[in-house]
């Protein structure tokens, strides 16, 4: 069997960037010098993967060893699919374009139940066998982490291992482990017996499970002595582990298209619906002086103009006053702005609103999870409804007008008045905002409560979709005013992350037939279909009501009781008294403290030596922290020669994979080069103030070009050698400053100085040239140079229209029946032509065909 490039077929895939590397930051080995492949795969597409900054976290640590190759690789979209299985190609690497059946460990980052058939889907498409039992010596070792790792049972079979906890340090110690058995030759078998010997990392198949009559487990058996239960791993001070200061910077509009930072891992606030509050505690703050070096280092590696401070609750951060306003300081100048994640009610106080009035004001998140005080102490998410009507004021106060509110439904004990108060409470907010002379726009965001593995709610039963659907509707009907908006998550898409998120090894053969059915991308609208999933469910004999509708007894074994959290189930359990009143109904929800401000829950997870809460509250005569900073890059030279201008004009390629980008990723790429290397353009004015950087006219995607111009207007006379060598030494492969000159303001701006653009098809470059007779090349031309019209029909935004392009399409030729060229125009309507569709029309070629002739735009200026 042969296989051809994934990167072949990138002309007929929409959003190619998902693809190609050379991205800032990306790092590609020469792979017959390491000792180790390994390949990071996100489940989803490039975008979504690209934000996680885990994944950023491992690749940046992994690449810092010499004799490691650490490359990436996300799930392709549909259309990338068909093309692969049609032309049986394997799905490959982004970096080296490697198969992933030939590295030697492929992770996959476990973020979400939904992402399981795409596991699937990639390991299929990578060529390797989808159940572990199934692979080969040759085969790699397929490793899962992340937060669904803490029950990963319903993909048991599909992986040889898991990383269950932090995995800075726990990734080194299992690449050690391989390289080690790379030199020894060590059988399958023997690697995963040295891997189970790392804390952190459960062997499925080193597990037996025995469940009873009535379906549920009897019996975790371990098959070997030193493997009986698997305990979490945690890095202890978060401020003694790399943190990413290189993230790859990608050219494709990220989900978090901007620098994340962690300023925190870990929360002990105690939500009891909160899975991660468990998973990641203690509370490990990073000092507030070592976030700051970070973000300065970080900016100018990346030229990103924006950041975001990240911790599972920002405003939770001890410091966090001094800290923003230090930052803001340091970023007002750079132009950076800088955001905020969900701020916890009641952490917006005077102080930190001084801080916060110079951040870029998008949108503002409150996550008030229900709608009453009573419910709100349930789940012990202490918060006065009057406490966030004044945040939502202060909020409203300091110019924003958008708030959304994340709401749940389904929580245990939930009543009608729980759910009307939402429709209330959102309400009282947009009046907050309404007496301030505002048209404030309010948004309750409703998602749907799923009982999750290691939480105090894990033994409740789950809401049914037909009363979510009837709650929904409620809300909806209320939520119609002017200002007022509602968004919800579809029930039956948290039917199956129910399912997969308490469910056992018995589910695997469900997610196996709905993969071979077809199910993708299920977490995504246009990707879920639900009649599928009834389908399989009724097939597989799964009965919904046992894994979902059904509250567990306080002594049932749990598929995932093996996996060790540290927290213990007994502390779980009486979190689960205090909140539901078990054995005395009549009493009031108790609420838990922080235990990071208050005094010890006695969870288990500190050791109270190297496992405690790291936080960095200031002693009340301490003196603030002096802000001295990082050196940035060192700034350019003034021109010493005759020039006076502060326009320069550049001169660009843009070519081999870089022909890919759109002409908005192409000017995000070359405004954050221009960042990174400090050029002093000049900025507008305003609120949001935008470099005066001008481009010719979009190139179209798929084109190569080699004269891109860019129009800069500068702050200082500077030498024009100097700035094309700065940009040059950070732009990646395939876009390079060609020329650079000074342009008199005589001359017309961008881009009314283009003169003419012209295209020239390699007709070599193309597999359809192999089938087709050149001698009747030169008649096609010929042919087409004597129409007086051609009308066809084009597509566009989906419309039809109707258009001559005869008139469009001017001086075609063809040289040695090989180089197609001509130059195209716009009609009086403004209407123009593609220029695959000008080479497809030429030749009588389909569209398909003509995407794949390679071509050049050659564009010329005044």
């Amino acid at each position: 069997m042969s296989y051809s490039y994934i990167k072949d077929h990138l002309p007929l895939v929409s959003r190619p960037t998902r693809y190609i590397n050379s991205e800032t930051n990306s790092v590609k080995k020469d792979l017959s010098r390491v000792d180790l492949k390994i390949a990071l795969a996100f489940p989803d597409t490039y975008e979504i993967g690209i934000s996680h900054i885990g994944l950023q976290i491992l690749y940046q640590i992994l690449n810092m060893r010499a004799d490691i190759a650490c490359e990436r690789a996300y799930a392709p979209w549909p259309d990338m699919e068909d093309i692969l299985r049609k032309k049986r190609s394997l799905l490959t690497t982004i970096e080296s374009g490697i198969p992933l059946q030939a590295v030697d460990i492929l992770g996959f980052s476990l973020q979400y139940e939904l992402s399981y058939t795409n596991i699937l889907n990639m390991l299929d498409l990578g060529g390797l066998p989808i159940y572990a039992r199934d692979r080969g010596e040759n085969d790699p070792l397929v490793i899962g982490g992340g937060p669904c790792a803490f029950n990963p049972e319903p993909i048991a079979d599909f992986f040889d291992a898991f990383v269950v906890g932090d995995g800075e340090e726990v990734v080194v110690e299992i690449a050690d482990a391989m390289i080690a058995a790379n030199d020894d030759r060590a059988s399958r078998r023997e690697r995963l017996e040295r891997l189970s010997r790392i804390e952190g990392v459960y062997i499925p198949s080193f597990f037996d499970i025995i469940y009873n009559d009535n379906g549920t487990v009897m019996e975790i058996i371990p098959l070997r002595s030193n493997h009986k239960k698997v305990r979490r791993r945690i890095i202890p001070d978060i401020n003694r582990v790399p943190a990413t200061v290189r993230p790859v910077v990608p050219f494709i509009g990220a989900v978090h298209d901007r620098l994340g930072m962690e300023i925190a891992r870990g929360c002990t606030r105690g939500c009891r619906f909160c899975q991660a509050g468990i998973i990641y505690r203690p509370v490990r703050e990073r000092s507030p002086d070592t976030v700051l070096d970070l973000v300065e280092e970080s900016l100018n590696n990346t030229g990103y103009d924006e950041v975001s401070l990240l911790s599972l609750s920002t405003g939770d951060y001890s410091r966090i006053e001094e800290l923003l306003t230090r930052l803001v300081e340091r970023l007002t100048d750079k132009r950076v702005a800088l955001s905020l994640p969900s701020m916890r009610v009641g952490t917006l106080n005077p102080g930190l609103i001084e801080g916060i009035k110079k951040v870029r004001k998008t949108g503002f998140t409150l996550a008030p999870e229900a709608g009453t005080e009573r419910l709100r102490k349930v789940i012990n998410k202490g918060i006065k409804e009057e406490d966030l009507i004044e945040t939502a004021h202060n909020a409203f106060s300091l110019g924003w007008r958008i708030i959304k509110l994340y709401f749940m439904i389904g929580l245990p004990t939930e009543r009608d008045e729980d759910v009307d108060a939402i429709v209330r409470l959102t309400k009282r907010v947009r009046e907050a905002g309404k007496k301030l002379g505002m048209r404030p726009t309010v948004t309750a965001s409703v998602s749907t409560f799923i009982p999750k593995p290691h939480t105090p709610f894990q033994w409740e039963p789950q809401i049914t979709p037909e009363l979510l659907h009837v709650k929904h509707a409620f809300i909806r009907r209320k939520l119609k005013d002017r200002g007022l908006e509602f968004k919800w998550h579809a029930p039956e898409m948290s039917i199956l992350e129910g399912l997969f998120s308490r469910g056992d090894r018995r589910l695997s053969s469900v997610i196996k037939r709905a993969f071979e059915k077809g199910a993708r991308f299920d977490a995504w609208g246009e990707g879920f279909n639900f009649d599928l999933w009834k389908d399989t469910l009724r097939e597989e004999g799964t009965d919904l009501d046992f894994y979902l509708f059904r509250r567990r007894p306080r002594d049932e074994i749990f598929p995932w009781d093996h996996i060790d959290a540290i927290v213990e189930k007994e502390f779980l359990w009486q979190e689960c008294e205090r909140a539901l009143g078990i054995g005395d109904k009549s009493a009031a929800p108790a609420e838990t403290p922080d235990c990071k401000v208050d005094s010890c829950s006695a969870c288990g997870v500190c050791d109270f030596k190297t496992v405690k809460n790291i936080a960095f509250y200031r002693d009340r005569n301490e003196e603030p922290c002096k802000d001295t900073g990082r050196a940035s890059p060192a700034p350019l030279q003034a021109d010493k020669g005759p020039y006076r201008t502060s326009r320069v004009r550049l001169c660009i390629t843009k070519i081999g994979d870089m022909r890919f980008l759109s002409h908005l990723e192409f000017k995000n790429t070359i405004l954050r080069a221009i960042s990174r290397t400090a050029i002093p353009v000049q900025y507008s004015e305003g609120f949001h103030p935008l470099p005066k950087v001008v481009f010719s006219p979009p190139t179209p995607v798929g084109l190569e070009s080699i004269a891109e111009y860019i129009d800069l207007r500068l702050d200082q006379h500077l030498h024009p050698h100097e700035i094309m060598t700065r940009l040059n030494d950070t732009l990646p492969e395939g876009i390079k400053v060609l020329e650079i000159k000074e342009v008199s303001s005589s001359l017309p701006p961008l881009p009314a100085a283009i003169k003419k653009n012209r295209y020239v098809a390699f007709l070599n470059g193309s597999p359809w040239i192999s089938g087709v007779d050149r001698s009747n090349l030169a008649s096609k031309v010929r042919d087409f140079n004597a129409k007086d019209s051609l009308i066809i029909e084009q597509e566009r935004k989906k419309r039809v229209r109707k258009i001559d392009i005869v008139p469009l399409v001017k001086e075609v030729s063809l040289a040695n029946s090989r180089v197609l060229s001509f130059s195209t125009t716009h009609n009086n309507g403004g209407y123009g032509i593609k220029h695959y569709e000008a080479t497809a029309e030429i030749l009588g070629l389909p569209i398909e065909e003509a995407l794949l002739i390679p071509t050049l735009k050659v564009q010329t200026v005044i």
